[in-house]
């Protein structure tokens, strides 16, 4: 097996994805097994989180399978039940349902396996280590952002229509701590509007909000399919002279929002570098390193003055 397979189908694993002895470091050569439960390989941020932790399985000698959940919390626990009964050594895991998922990661931990949780915070004992951005403290570095930049373009009690993922526990995060920091500062919530995660059903929500909302100064997007969204329905129903667009995740598309300029504020997390953590953090514990519990990736605000570094990522 090479040092990182990715598996595509939400199909079961095949039981052939993992060789060698079973217990610690039990892949081929000696080398741990892990196993990363990842969320959809749609979205560039979780492939630029498998490309962070194929870098660190090849750096740290780690026999590591991805498995591609399409968006499918059942296909997540399947997965998770075939890694350990394959005997890997270790997860990562980037779940949909932060508590559905529970019972699966409970049975994993109970046969040994290490379990390393990454972006969405599963509170549960089987968890060894936390890797990913404190979603909501950048929530609140985002409303901040936006209480700085309408007080600066002098703009009085502000009316904010949210795009979220109302399935998405993370991205709830985002929108409730972001509305409350920006209503204290005297900001009003107008419309929350649910883009389901999905692209397509963000850009239908977005142009309903901006139908529907004609007063509204300002779009917060809670994600990277709800700020796709968001982007392509300003573009659609004319409004970049009259709404400007925050949000989180950096595309190509929201580059060029930024360009275009009604695209004022990104908040950009560092997916490479998460998976790239998470791996290196399974290593450690198969070879009975001490739980870290929690790696903090920070976060930056991308805006027209520091957007160029990007560029080369998303083109």
């Amino acid at each position: 097996m090479t040092a990182a397979t990715a598996i595509l189908a939400t199909g079961l694993l095949a039981a052939a994805c993992g060789s060698g002895d079973s217990g610690s470091g039990g892949g081929d050569g000696g080398r741990p097994r892990v196993g990363l439960v990842q969320i959809n390989q749609q979205a560039i941020f979780f492939n630029e989180m498998n490309a962070g932790a194929q870098q660190a399985a090849k750096e740290a000698n780690v026999d590591l399978t991805i498995f591609n959940a399409n968006d499918d919390p059942a296909k997540q626990n399947e997965a998770i039940d075939n890694f350990v009964q394959q005997q890997f050594d270790a997860l990562v895991v980037v779940s949909i349902d932060v508590e559905g998922i529970k019972p699966a990661l409970k049975i994993a931990k109970d046969a040994g396996l290490k379990v390393v949780t990454v972006d969405a915070i599963v509170d549960s004992p089987a968890v060894d280590t936390q890797v990913g951005v404190d979603n909501s403290a950048a929530a609140k570095q985002a409303g901040t952002f936006v209480n700085d930049w309408t007080k600066a373009q002098k703009l009085a009690a502000p009316k904010i229509g949210v795009v979220g993922a109302l399935n998405s526990f993370i991205q709830n995060i985002r929108k409730d701590d972001f509305n409350k920091t920006v209503e204290g500062a005297g900001a009003k919530i107008v419309q929350t509007v649910d883009g389901q995660n999905k692209q397509e059903a963000a850009m239908s929500a977005a142009e309903n909000l901006l139908t529907s909302r004609s007063d509204m100064n300002i779009v917060y997007a809670t994600g990277e399919p709800a700020l796709l969204g968001t982007v392509a329905a300003v573009k659609s129903q004319n409004a970049a002279d009259r709404v400007k667009v925050f949000g989180w995740d950096l595309t190509k598309e929201a580059i060029g929002g930024i360009d275009a300029g009604f695209v004022a504020g990104v908040v950009q997390q560092d997916p490479r570098t998460e998976g790239y953590e998470a791996v290196k953090e399974a290593k450690s514990l198969v070879g009975g390193g001490q739980a870290k519990k929690k790696i903090d990736v920070p976060v930056t605000i991308v805006t027209k003055e520091n957007v160029d570094k990007y560029r080369a990522t998303f083109q």
